[in-house]
């Protein structure tokens, strides 16, 4: 049996071809994120993986559009996002499918 702790994880991911990692697979990457009131990720997309975002706790902003816990967003590869986090003690568990090193490209502008 394996252990880990998530704080021991480069932003949440503990699933895929990276290091650390508790399983190393280029099928799939998974990671449970946290974030504070004002976080962002600037707008990007990838061109091989398809990414679903969970959220588990607090409130988002993507694209505009806001959502809370329980809401599951699939974006497909060549759609761009942004995310913004609303709360303090936001979380969302993030499935990127398959895992693909390289595959994020930020939007300029």
């Amino acid at each position: 049996m394996k252990t880990a702790q998530l704080a021991d994880m480069v932003k949440g991911w503990f699933v895929g071809n990276f290091e650390p990692t508790l399983l190393r697979t280029n099928d799939v990457e998974v990671a449970v994120k946290s974030y504070n009131k004002g976080d962002y990720e600037q707008r990007h997309y990838h061109k091989i993986a398809t990414e679903i975002t969970v959220i588990t706790r607090g409130r988002v902003r993507m694209n505009g559009v806001e959502y809370g816990e329980g809401d599951i967003i699939v974006i497909e590869p060549f759609e761009s996002t942004d995310f913004e986090a609303l709360e303090d003690w936001t979380q969302n568990v993030v499935v990127k499918h398959p895992g693909a090193n390289n595959d994020k490209y930020l939007v300029e502008g």
